[in-house]
């Protein structure tokens, strides 16, 4: 089993300030915030912290050199010290109230690294005409965002400087308190949990990382798309915090209402307006798509308000493919004025039709 020494690349006769050097070098290369998902990292970095606090401390060194051979967590307060006093083990009771509190010793002094978190989501809105909703656009969407700083990347130093570790807790972002038996952990005030500090904190961010900027996104409309539709953009949301992924960008359509045709799902309604003669004898009339203008032919004895379909003529199906239906519906149209021969042919017919 290898030792804190060995944990740490350094000989067992190394100065302190050795000790230290060697623990910041390692402490900045397996940080967990320059390695965001790497495991394998935060463990490393979690057995170089364990091996400082064991090694940094000239009591606890000296302690581990005496002892640390046995099950290799000598050092770390006193669970390690396993001295018997009849039967009563004083290492038992270090694993007992470390098991019932958290962990004991070197336990409750790692890190309690914060955790990523997601970026929230952000809406944006698109108004569209009804021939656009029909064809299919591109908008462009210019969205305010809070981003990583353009001028420190997100470190939130000034250039050519980085986080170090912070002194105050060695990079744990805890500090414990030692009450007895028990030993109080809480977060670090002078890195806020964080483990690193900024000592030359960037000018235009003025440390923080982010920075408020207006982004303009070009958002792809299928044709069909219909009034109140959300078009889901990853990733093009605000930034995460803590290495966690952005959110997303929600953007809303808003469809025109058309001056000729009333949407129904895929199908578009449309007015066809014929005369009292047409609807009763039969004929055929001139009906807009969006397609064109086609004939529709009227059968004799429509009545208003009668649908008659006309295939493929509607709008364009978004996930099927194809296209939806034109219904055509029969509006009868009544004469305000009638000239003479008119008026005598209507009254000829009033009087056959009783």
């Amino acid at each position: 089993m290898s030792s804190l020494y060995d944990t740490l690349g350094v000989s067992k006769t190394a100065s302190q300030d050795e000790v230290k050097k060697a623990y910041r070098k390692l402490a900045r290369e397996h940080h967990p915030d320059r390695n965001p998902g790497d495991t394998a990292a935060e463990e490393r970095f979690k057995e170089v912290q364990h091996a400082y606090d064991v090694l940094g401390d000239e009591e606890k060194r000296k302690e581990y050199d005496r002892f640390g051979s046995q099950n290799g967590r000598a050092g770390a307060g006193p669970q390690n010290v396993n001295v018997d006093f009849g039967d009563f083990n004083v290492g038992d009771l270090g694993d007992l109230f470390g098991g019932l509190f958290g962990g004991g010793g070197g336990r409750t002094q790692q890190r309690t690294r914060r955790q990523p978190v997601r970026g929230a989501d952000v809406e944006a809105q698109v108004r569209l005409s009804f021939e656009d909703s029909l064809q299919g656009a591109e908008a462009k969407v210019p969205v305010e965002l809070t981003v990583a700083c353009h001028v420190c990347g997100g470190t939130g130093a000034e250039p050519g400087t980085a986080p170090v570790i912070c002194p105050e807790c060695n990079g744990r972002g805890v500090k414990s308190e030692s009450q007895g038996l028990f030993a109080l952990s809480q977060p670090c005030p002078r890195c806020r949990g964080n483990g690193t500090v900024i000592e030359q904190p960037c000018k235009h961010c003025r440390g923080t990382g982010r920075e408020r900027r207006i982004k303009t996104y070009t958002v792809k409309i299928k044709p069909g798309v219909k009034d109140g539709t959300r078009i889901r953009m990853k990733g093009k949301g605000e930034a995460g915090e803590n290495g966690g992924p952005a959110g997303d960008l929600v953007v809303l359509v808003h469809v025109a209402k058309s001056a000729v045709y009333e949407r129904r799902g895929d199908d578009l309604v449309v007015n066809a307006p014929v005369s009292f003669a047409t609807a009763a004898l039969g004929g055929s009339v001139e009906v807009p798509t969006p397609q064109g203008t086609v004939s529709l032919k009227i059968p004799s004895g429509s009545e208003d308000g009668k649908l008659i379909r006309i295939k493929g003529r509607g709008a364009p199906r978004i996930n099927g493919g194809g296209k939806g239906d034109v219904l055509a519906r029969v509006r009868i149209r009544v004469p305000k004025r009638v000239n003479k021969k008119e008026r005598e042919l209507l009254e000829q017919l009033q009087k056959v039709t009783g």
